[in-house]
């Protein structure tokens, strides 16, 4: 008995250090500049130290010693945090026929949310907000990542997105013999309660209601309000009660302001604004995450695809309208996150998105910390992501380039690690 235990000690003792020495592994990078996100600095000839998963010195090279670490050197590129897209919906496909598509099954969209992971996250965005899939898919995506299965972004899953009878986040494209609803579907604010409730107990880390119309639903009308306030407020409520933020689908003005009465943390479209809607998310401190690239994809290739005239017609009434809204939201200093909506156009095109956030009205510096600092803290995130400085997770890309100058190098992304880990070189 007393060899065995002997034995047990000593395996005990081996993989003990085993598990030490691997826990200590760092890696060096070292590349021509790094973008300090918060101030807009490009420092050049910069290394930053990677310890695991984190980021535990950032300084000029030659100026770190550690004689360990495995060294990646980058030259001609710059150093840029890891993405955060807040807008996505990782299950589907642009190019997939619009009415077929519906009928795919749960495990159908949860592998195509795996493979959309992996685009996503190859694309250089470590972090993504996927608002809205059927069958708790992308939750088991999600977990499937965090445990290393598969490779993806770091993922906030809605579960079901939660919305009226009828409404932008019901099926309304079946007959009414097939007497069809769509999971998410809850009328008055007790039983809109029991369906955030119910999106938490099957894993969601985030929440989102469909306060209005949308474009790409049947026989609703895009800017009109659909969710009560008194609706707005009880899943607020009981998403923040729950430590979760909670997002709204609002097109329309009027659903718009009554998503931020209610407490909402971000407004997703945004496509209709008056000087009101926007007095309001300035005082109360909503977030705008406007998806203002994907309305080209639509009207180019929507046809194509087998989207209905119908959803085409509400397309052109949104586009320049959104795009409108989001130049004088900028303007009056609303905060802003980044949310493509990809899905609507392919996955892997985030990052073209950038150069529209600058044509209508960002800096190129506002529009990477729309996806930088400024998602981190709409995820309450923001003393772990979105910056390159030491004690912060190491979710580090890098791009040919200075992205401030030509905003365009981040639509090709030639580096990522997310975690401490690269996924791509």
């Amino acid at each position: 008995m007393k060899i065995r235990r002997f034995y047990w000690f000593m395996a005990f003792t081996f993989l003990s250090i085993l598990s030490n020495r691997a826990f200590a592994q760092q890696t060096l990078i070292n590349a021509d500049a790094l973008l300090d996100v918060s101030n807009g600095e490009i420092v050049e000839n910069v290394s930053v130290l990677v310890e695991n998963n984190k980021i535990i010195r950032v300084g000029q090279q030659g100026s770190i010693n550690s004689a360990d670490a495995a060294v990646i050197d980058l030259k001609g590129m710059t150093l840029v945090p890891g993405l955060m897209d807040m807008h996505v919906h990782l299950t589907s496909d642009a190019a997939d026929n619009f009415l077929a598509a519906k009928g795919n099954s749960v495990p159908r969209v949860t592998v195509k949310a795996v493979k959309n992971a992996e685009i996503t996250l190859m694309a250089g965005f470590t972090t993504v907000r996927n608002l809205g899939a059927k069958g708790y898919s992308v939750i088991a995506v999600r977990d499937g990542i965090n445990a290393g299965e598969v490779p993806g972004p770091r993922i906030w899953a809605a579960g079901y997105s939660v919305g009226v009878t009828g409404g932008h986040c019901d099926d309304n494209f079946s007959p009414p013999e097939a007497q069809s609803k769509s999971t998410g579907v809850a009328d008055g604010p007790w039983a809109i309660r029991a369906k955030v409730r119910e999106n938490i107990k099957y894993g969601a880390n985030t929440i989102k209601v469909c306060a209005t119309g949308g474009v790409f639903s049947k026989g609703t009308k895009v800017g009109i309000q659909q969710l009560t306030e008194e609706e707005i407020r009880a899943a607020v409520e009981e998403a923040h009660m729950r430590g979760l933020i909670a997002a709204a689908h609002a097109h329309g003005t009027n659903g718009i302001k009554a998503a931020i009465r209610a407490g909402i943390d971000s407004i997703e479209h945004c496509s209709f604004l008056d000087d009101e809607a926007i007095e309001l998310a300035i005082k109360m401190g909503t977030y705008f995450s406007c998806d203002i690239y994907n309305t080209e994809y639509t009207l180019a290739f929507g046809e194509a695809n087998g989207v209905p005239e119908e959803n085409i017609n509400k397309e052109k009434l949104v586009s320049k309208a959104q795009r409108d809204s989001f130049t004088k939201a900028v303007k009056a200093g609303v905060k802003m996150v980044f949310g493509s909506d990809a899905a609507i156009y392919p996955h892997g095109d985030n990052g073209k998105q950038f150069s529209r956030m600058v044509r209508f009205g960002m800096t190129p510096l506002q529009a990477i910390q729309a996806a930088t600092i400024n998602s981190a803290k709409l995820l309450k995130q923001d003393a772990d992501l979105g910056q390159i400085k030491a004690g912060y997770l190491a979710d580090i890309i890098a791009v040919k380039g200075n992205p401030l100058e030509n905003i365009a190098v981040l639509e090709n992304v030639q580096f990522v690690m997310k975690d401490g880990l690269v996924y791509k070189k």
